[in-house]
């Protein structure tokens, strides 16, 4: 009986794990005042006709704190990736030497720096969500076991309610830490 309990405990801790995971990952997308190449990261480019990762047709390098470059690995991909960076809508302006393709990261004005802060509020939101259905999934597990006893099943879901609780605390404190580094000046 242990075992299946530990089972669904294992797989709601999964599940709660994949929520914090794909929160980091959104988080490195929203920008926080300096220059990334994760940026980039959404920016698809037509590459001999399918749509490719920037990453994939580029090397994209951070110079320093306001500058983003990408050298493209063939030099007639210039226009394409330029047009791909502002179909993007990511705010950037991106400029053609013929070689690279430079954007100058602008400094983020009080206005978008509280866009961004709501942005990385409402992906903690999605990612509490995620935590929750994680632990909506247990508990019907849990109340679905046959041979268990009521106070067994009890302290199951009470371990899952501790469980969900400790993964809430660190998305808030994820928040915390990527809303001050956003609206640092």
């Amino acid at each position: 009986m242990n075992e299946e309990i530990d089972f669904i405990l294992d797989t709601a801790k999964e599940g709660m794990d994949a929520a914090i995971a794909h929160l980091e990952k959104e988080f490195v997308k929203i920008r926080a005042g300096k220059a990334s190449p994760a940026m980039l990261s959404s920016v698809l480019v037509e590459y001999y006709g399918s749509q490719t990762p920037l990453s994939q047709v580029a090397n994209i390098n951070t110079p320093d704190a306001r500058t983003i470059t990408v050298q493209p690995w063939e030099k007639s991909m210039l226009q394409e990736i330029e047009k791909a960076i502002m179909n993007a809508n990511l705010g950037f302006n991106p400029m053609n030497n013929g070689d690279n393709v430079i954007i100058n990261v602008p400094p983020l004005t009080e206005e978008r720096r509280r866009d961004l802060v709501k942005q990385a509020k409402a992906e903690a939101e999605h990612a509490k969500v995620g935590v929750r259905n994680a632990r909506q999934e247990a508990n019907k597990d849990i109340r679905g076991l046959e041979d268990a006893s009521e106070d067994l099943k009890k302290n199951a879901e009470a371990d899952v309610q501790e469980l969900t609780d400790r993964y809430i605390k660190k998305i808030d404190s994820f928040l915390g830490v990527k809303e001050a580094e956003i609206m640092k000046v």
